[in-house]
């Protein structure tokens, strides 16, 4: 393993019946897909530099509580039937046959290469988040290619690129925004060109794609996430902004990321933009910052007024501070993230009916919590609506070692419940409600936990109240540490696995 557990090579891919120890809810039937780094070095001495660049690797984690004839119990509460594979990527074959080039902030690239993954060959290490898209289950990145996957075995079932007539880019949201009222699965791409756009589509629930809108930008900012209510996207647009004229550039250049540029006299541009008619109804500007993951959205004040949840840091400072050479070593020094909340008063124009583009909105940013987090998450049965509680991976401030407790956040209290047992390190959080559930806090919390001395690592549930711990079941190996789950409830156990 190397200096520093959880950021080594995972190269063992493995079937098994996991026992569990405690008390796994009979409702909880489901699997949890979670997505992240597996390796970072390959065959003939090549390795990636940063955390974000390591080959994809799909874990699956099925529930079975054991009262049903043929479920394999195996322990005093039930089983969960664990599988992880590699996707079979072409960046997976290249990089196994020492041809790997590099990612996100990994290696160099030529004027040739450049085009090539923007115009032809979209990048396709898809090792963020698994989502479903109509039938399909695809993992995603931040290209706009999609990997589609089995979710039984896992197996690699080929490319997803972005179909019909809706624009696409050359960037994604790696995360997608689903409203549970109707079933649309929301993105970003942005398209550089001589005018960039960032383009919003969306999936109705059979998975057929529309244009909902587009928005234009002069230099595109990095944005790995949005928010989402019933009638509004809302785009974060950080002063880590990139000038598309770069690409063009003869000769090599330092990574993608590398490539954009910190402008804080910019500030942050929010932009809202209504998902019937695709018009822009307001674009205040916020202090500059940062952030990667919007924790969810709703609307107060009859539509008046938009209220989102941004995990935030001060600049984007935090992207180097995860390159491997670094956090091997122990050195992260980073900013802790801090959940904020931003509240945008869309102006006069929406509440006379006419969309001006909101030119007396504004935004107030308040903080929530000044614990240091990571990873933040709510509810699903609360997305596109108010929220009371956020979970969260908890980080110490500053940021010298990795999560060592998951938190929960009472926004409205602002108090903050932790749970830090069952390993030395804590993966993101993931919340599923209790299908009768009477309150928001009613269900469990899944997360991931590492066991250095073991060499093992974890799945604990959590009671979504007291982060109690219910269950868990020990793994047969150590997780590397990756990036997010989701858990889809129609994934059951088959009787005999």
């Amino acid at each position: 393993m190397d200096s520093h557990a959880g950021f080594h090579s995972l190269r063992e891919e493995t079937d098994a019946s996991v026992p569990v120890r405690g008390d796994l809810p009979k409702w909880l039937r489901g699997s949890l897909i979670r997505n992240g780094p597996g390796a970072f070095s390959f065959p003939g001495g090549s390795e990636v530099d940063h955390w974000f660049d390591g080959l994809a690797m799909l874990y699956r984690f099925t529930f079975d509580p054991g009262d049903d004839a043929g479920s394999v119990a195996g322990g005093d509460g039930g089983a969960v039937h664990y599988r992880n594979r590699f996707l079979r990527t072409d960046a997976y074959e290249a990089a196994t046959s020492g041809e790997f080039e590099g990612g996100f902030a990994t290696g160099e690239t030529t004027l040739r290469s450049r085009l090539a993954t923007f115009l032809t060959e979209p990048y396709d290490n898809t090792n963020i988040i698994a989502e479903r898209v109509g039938d399909a289950y695809v993992a995603l990145t931040e290209s706009p290619r999609g990997v589609g996957f089995d979710p039984d075995t896992l197996e690699t079932t080929g490319a997803v690129d972005r179909d019909g007539d809706a624009p696409s880019g050359q960037l994604s949201c790696a995360h997608f925004k689903r409203d549970p009222a109707t079933g649309a699965l929301v993105t970003v791409d942005t398209e550089f060109g001589r005018t960039s756009r960032y383009h919003v589509t969306a999936w109705t629930a059979d998975g057929d794609r529309r244009h909902v809108g587009s928005v234009e930008t002069d230099r595109p900012a990095y944005m790995h996430s949005f928010a989402l209510t019933p009638r509004y996207v809302v785009l974060t647009e950080f002063p880590l902004r990139l000038d598309p004229r770069r690409f063009l550039k003869p000769g090599r250049q330092p990574p993608f990321i590398e490539q954009f540029e910190w402008e804080p006299e910019r500030g942050t541009r929010i932009v809202v933009l209504d998902r019937t008619t695709g018009a822009v109804v307001a674009e205040p500007t916020a202090d500059p910052l940062f952030g990667f993951h919007h924790v969810n959205a709703f609307e107060r004040e009859g539509g008046d007024e938009v209220v989102f949840d941004l995990e935030t840091v001060p600049d984007a400072a935090a992207i180097d501070s995860l390159y491997l050479e670094n956090v091997r070593a122990g050195e992260m020094d980073a900013i802790a993230g801090r959940i904020e909340r931003f509240t945008v008063d869309l102006g006069s124009d929406t509440r006379t009916g006419r969309y001006g583009g909101g030119s007396d909105a504004d935004v107030a940013r308040e903080t929530l919590s000044a614990e240091g987090s990571a990873l933040p998450t709510c509810s699903p049965a609360r997305w596109c609506r108010e929220h009371r509680y956020v979970y969260a991976m908890g980080m110490d401030a500053p940021v010298t070692e990795w999560a060592r407790r998951v938190l929960k956040l009472d926004a409205e209290t602002g108090t903050v419940r932790t749970f830090d047992s069952g390993g030395d390190y804590f993966g993101e959080p993931i919340f599923v409600p209790a299908p009768d559930g009477e309150s928001e806090e009613d269900g469990v919390v899944l997360t991931v936990a590492l066991d250095v001395d073991a060499d093992r690592s974890r799945l604990l549930v959590l009671d979504g109240e007291t982060l109690a711990e219910r269950a868990r079941a020990t793994l047969p190996h150590a997780v590397p540490f990756d990036f997010h789950g989701r858990y889809f409830p129609e994934l059951r156990a088959a009787h005999g696995e």
